[in-house]
């Protein structure tokens, strides 16, 4: 591929990838305090639609990310009370999330279905740093949110392995029962964690109907949540290894457009195919990866009573 061609495609993939990379992230946090959260795509959705309602009716994207910020919090405190307050089954408790999402987006969203977004975002160049050869027009001329999903990554990552909160979040999912023992309240850091990854998922969601379509149609999300939950896997739980795995993801699903604009004679369910390809690819991948490297954290997917420990 030319120089020509490739910078425009690896500018795609980074906008493609956004979207995933929000969700990813936030599901790192909540898993890492020992929450389990497969009800990313309904969080998802729920923050594409309310983003784009809300956006619709203030003519404000920003408000319109509060909202979808708010609505993926919401669903998130929901998974939470089930799996945190009620000791529920985390995996049912995401799965009947994604499904509830999954309707109430179609439901809220049945009037707008085709709309325009009435703000959407555009890319934002950054003075000096978008004239650097090749990295500039790929990393600086992006639009606002595309930084801002790179500096919460970074932030996260820095919050988890280089701070005491980092440091009480993983011992939450690692050894619950010794967190509880030193006085951290384990319930309080997996309810903050599980929210925040519903907070991060409903941006991920607004991404995709404010910027990256930008308009609403129902099941926008195309099973991105799927892909955010499978990422979170083959970055082992780290924010930094995720940003390099959402555009990986990203590439994929920009090389799948470029395919078919360029005519290639391939069959459009097949490119439609490749990002969940790939995504069985690395969860192979990984499983094999992970017997050598330090996987899951050893508490995820189970609920901590104090009276048992």
């Amino acid at each position: 591929m030319e120089l020509s061609a490739l910078v425009p495609f690896l500018a795609a993939a980074i906008v493609a990838g956004t979207p995933i990379l929000f969700a990813a992230v936030g599901e790192v946090m909540a898993e890492r305090s020992g929450i389990l959260n497969l009800g990313v795509e309904g969080m998802m959705l729920v923050g594409a639609v309310m983003g784009f309602m809300i956006t619709i009716v203030t003519g404000n994207h920003w408000t319109g990310i509060i909202a979808a910020m708010a609505g993926g919090g919401l669903m998130a405190l929901i998974h939470a009370f089930i799996t945190v307050t009620l000791k529920g089954n985390q995996v049912v408790s995401g799965l009947a999330l994604t499904i509830f999402g999954t309707g109430v987006s179609g439901f809220l969203g049945k009037s707008y279905q085709g709309m325009p977004t009435a703000d959407p975002f555009t890319p934002c160049v950054v003075p000096l740093l978008s004239d650097i050869p090749v990295l500039g027009p790929i990393l600086f001329k992006q639009d606002v949110l595309v930084y801002i999903s790179i500096i919460l990554a970074l932030g996260f990552w820095f919050l988890l392995y280089r701070t005491s909160w980092g440091l009480t979040i993983r011992s939450a999912g690692e050894n619950p029962a010794a967190a509880d023992a030193v006085g951290i309240s384990v319930s309080r850091v997996r309810y903050l964690c599980t929210i925040i990854g519903g907070i991060m998922a409903g941006l991920g969601g607004a991404y995709l109907s404010l910027a990256y379509v930008p308009s609403w149609q129902e099941n926008l999300t195309a099973g991105r949540g799927w892909i955010a939950v499978a990422l979170v896997i083959f970055a082992l739980w780290n924010p930094l290894r995720a940003i390099a795995g959402a555009y990986l993801f990203g590439g994929v699903e920009a090389l799948a457009f470029r395919l078919q604009t360029a005519g290639i004679q391939i069959s459009s369910f097949f490119l439609s195919m490749l990002p969940y390809l790939l995504t069985i690819l690395v969860l192979v991948l990984v499983t094999v990866r992970l017997r050598q490297e330090a996987g899951a954290p050893l508490a995820l997917g189970v609920p901590y009573d104090r009276e048992e420990r």
